[in-house]
């Protein structure tokens, strides 16, 4: 609903605070309703979800805790001791940090704003009026486009074979020893399978259903899981889940697939639940169930603690590339908005770099 002209905007103090009403503890209540107005904002005006509000409202939770200061009260000096501590003491990646600095800046933002009246309102019952803390000189700045951990790189070729013939050796030992848990790991080896072949991040995954594979023209061999649609792609801010076809280029993942849904999955006893990966208990896997059993597979492999599920969507991009297809193709593939993203999730192996460099070097010394 739109406000009339000259009517206050939702998330205002006029519409949060009633007029001529005694607050037994003002200072609370005002923060209260500065707290419930900006989430009026965001969720209203900007269109954010309910999870991301939610998380930037505990930053602001956490911060007045911290400085034992109502927002009208804080200063600079305030965010210069809050992130040497979560610097020094929490020891919190760049990314964690920026985004706890970016909360309280759209904050201060809000309550400064003379659109909502909260500095009016502040100064009458207070006598002080809220700031802007949080500047370009006492902020971290997003200076490179990936900030993870520089341990996180794509699995190799063999890393990658290693991985899945465990995976699939844990359905075998189960059967073996007649463990109940053979199912699950049938469904967790293919899910290993699903991240590296179509390049998919873990909540990508987790949430496919069975109607999301699809024919290819192109790939008739492939029957009908020739192409994936990807329904539930990465947000941007305010948007909705992108969507992306992506096509099915490793046959042996396909079979794969096609096992899964033929042999195993029937016999969880679910036929009428949409989802590709559900749990004996009929619900749907989770995201960290995934990465809790990619890291039970990775420290019995004895491989680097760094790596995680996403390390396989690096590996799918890597791949692809030093087989030689088009990087524009890979960039579609993996629904990245531009190459430069694709890039940074490119680590072509010493063998492909070896074979590059003989073939520009020959080039040149045939043109001589």
């Amino acid at each position: 609903m739109v406000a009339a002209r000259g009517d206050p905007p939702p998330g205002s103090a006029r519409l949060e605070l009633a007029d001529d009403v005694l607050l037994l503890r003002p200072e609370d209540a005002v923060l209260t309703a500065m707290l419930a107005g900006w989430e009026k904002q965001q969720r209203g005006g900007r269109r954010l979800q309910q999870d991301t509000v939610d998380s930037r409202r505990s930053v602001i939770r956490r911060f007045t805790a911290y400085t034992n200061e109502y927002p009208w009260r804080w200063t600079a000096v305030h965010m210069d001791e809050w992130t040497a501590e979560l610097v020094m003491e929490q020891e919190l990646a760049e990314s964690t940090l920026r985004n706890y600095q970016g909360a309280i800046r759209m904050f201060c933002d809000y309550i400064t704003s003379p659109h909502y009246g909260w500095v009016s309102e502040c100064e009458a019952r207070f006598g002080t009026h809220p700031v802007q803390i949080v500047h370009e000189w006492n902020s971290a700045a997003h200076l490179v486009d990936y900030e993870g951990g520089p341990g996180r790189r794509p699995l190799t070729r063999e890393e990658c074979q290693a991985l899945f013939d465990y995976a699939d050796d844990q359905v075998e030992r189960a059967v073996q020893l007649g463990r109940k848990g053979a199912l699950t790991a049938y469904r967790d080896a293919t899910v290993m399978k699903v991240l590296y072949g179509w390049g998919l991040r873990v909540t990508e995954a987790s949430k496919l259903d069975r109607v999301d594979w699809y024919r290819n023209p192109k790939a008739p061999e492939l029957g009908k899981f020739g192409m994936l649609n990807v329904r539930w792609g990465k947000r941007s801010r305010g948007s909705p889940p992108k969507r992306r076809m992506v096509a099915s280029t490793m046959p042996w993942a396909v079979e794969a697939v096609e096992d899964y849904l033929i042999n195993a999955r029937p016999r969880f006893g679910l036929p009428d639940h949409p989802a590709m990966w559900v749990t004996e208990r009929g619900g749907r896997l989770r995201p960290r169930e995934i990465e809790e059993r990619f890291a039970v597979y990775r420290d019995a492999l004895g491989m680097d603690s760094d790596l995680v599920p996403h390390c396989l969507r690096h590996s799918h991009v890597t791949h692809l590339i030093e087989d030689g297809a088009d990087p524009k193709f890979v960039q579609e593939q993996v629904g990245h908005r531009f190459a430069s993203t694709t890039a940074i999730y490119t680590g072509v192996s010493g063998d492909f770099m070896n074979t590059m460099l003989r073939r520009h070097l020959d080039r040149g010394l045939s043109t001589e």
